[in-house]
């Protein structure tokens, strides 16, 4: 698996570039898991306002409300949860899409006209998964701590200052800039996994259904096993 990456690496950076399948693939990763991002984070962060209220208030600690969900999310349910999604939604399509190709002789055809799959197939894939995933992490954080105001403040009658003036207290840069660098890994992992399965599939209908599980199983596991490491270097 290391040399698939590096050898589509040094595809990445050979002429000819092409911006179109890089475009279409952020476009495939990026805009159409917006939608499923956008319901779990708004769900995400509601449940969390909804625990953290009631868990809070045997404390009396209610105002501290913000910074418990805006740190959540921007640390750890952000990164994590937005991997996750992506991996279930684009991650076994690209499997999938790659994996036919596979079947169907079309990865053979590319080498006959002299092009490089890797270059033409998995290094766009790549590039999106890298900058698509923190745009959705974005997304998921934002609409994440909006969903814990609307339960904390607008349902159970929390005070919406002390939910803002305590999340602009709490939450620092460097919170911001860890979940960005998370978000970014995230993205080199699910695109690698999946590709990679997808490119080395068995010649079968099984195998293709084998490959695909595989790569959703792998890259979840690998995101949270990933996630504790790259957590316990940036506290």
């Amino acid at each position: 698996m290391l040399i698939f990456l590096l050898a589509t690496v040094g595809w990445l950076i050979r002429p000819p570039l092409r911006p179109f399948q890089i475009l279409k693939q952020v476009h495939f990763i990026g805009f159409k898991s917006t939608f499923v991002v956008v319901l779990t984070a708004a769900f995400t962060g509601m449940v969390l306002g909804l625990q953290l209220y009631y868990t809070l208030r045997k404390f009396g600690s209610e105002a501290v409300l913000g910074s418990a969900v805006g740190l959540s999310m921007v640390r750890e349910l952000g990164p994590v949860f937005a991997a996750l999604m992506v991996t279930a939604r684009a991650g076994s399509a690209m499997t999938a899409e790659i994996g036919i190709m596979r079947i169907t002789e079309q990865v053979d055809a590319l080498d006959t006209m002299a092009i490089n799959p890797l270059q033409y197939l998995i290094a766009p894939k790549l590039v999106a998964g890298l900058i698509g995933m923190p745009l959705l992490v974005a997304i998921f954080d934002v609409v994440g701590i909006y969903g814990g105001y609307l339960v904390g403040v607008n349902l159970l009658g929390g005070s919406p200052g002390s939910y803002w003036s305590s999340l602009e207290s709490a939450v620092e840069w460097k919170d911001v800039y860890g979940g960005i660098l998370k978000s970014v890994s995230f993205g080199l992992i699910v695109s690698w996994v999946c590709c990679y399965k997808g490119y080395y599939t068995s010649l079968s209908a099984e195998g293709l259904g084998k490959a695909t599980t595989e790569a959703v199983v792998l890259s979840s596991v690998l995101i949270l096993v990933w996630d504790y490491f790259l957590t316990s270097v940036l506290l």
